[in-house]
């Protein structure tokens, strides 16, 4: 049996898009958790590096660019604001200064305790299960892996 293609307009509309879905969905999630990193003295995109620092501290700047999908143009004023803020330090390799590694600072560490209650905050206002939730998770970074191919 041959798959239905939409009719034209139907392709077009918004609510159709799942771009638009993806999106605004980041949007509401963003406006979410700005209060929760406002407490903190963090922005959405310092907390997913210090995410990533708290999981493997003392990565290079390019092996986080990598792990969060930003070039070093966006990650090198997020890494400044960070180090100005005493929660990371910067440290250039000494075999290679074109490397620079990125270390939490005790600052950095103490701060992952505060924000420990973050992700039940999300789990309550997304009203979801959690089996749905990492299914969906996983279907998003399926997704991106299959379009960043």
């Amino acid at each position: 049996m041959p798959s239905r293609q939409p009719h034209p307009d139907q392709a077009l509309l918004l609510d159709n898009q799942l771009c638009f879905a993806l999106y605004s969905a980041s949007l509401a999630m963003t406006r979410l958790y700005k209060p929760l990193l406002e407490a903190l003295g963090l922005t959405y995109p310092q907390y997913l590096a210090l995410l990533v620092l708290w999981e493997r501290d003392g990565l290079m700047v390019s092996e986080l660019g990598e792990r969060l999908f930003l070039d070093s143009g966006t990650l090198t004023p997020l890494l400044k604001r960070l180090e100005t803020a005493g929660l990371i330090a910067r440290i250039r390799d000494t075999a290679d200064e074109r490397r620079v590694h990125i270390t939490l600072t005790a600052a950095g560490r103490k701060l992952k305790a505060r924000a420990a209650g973050i992700p039940a905050c999300v789990l309550a206002a997304s009203r979801c299960p959690v089996p749905e939730l990492v299914s969906l998770t996983q279907q998003i970074q399926l997704l991106r892996d299959r379009l960043t191919a």
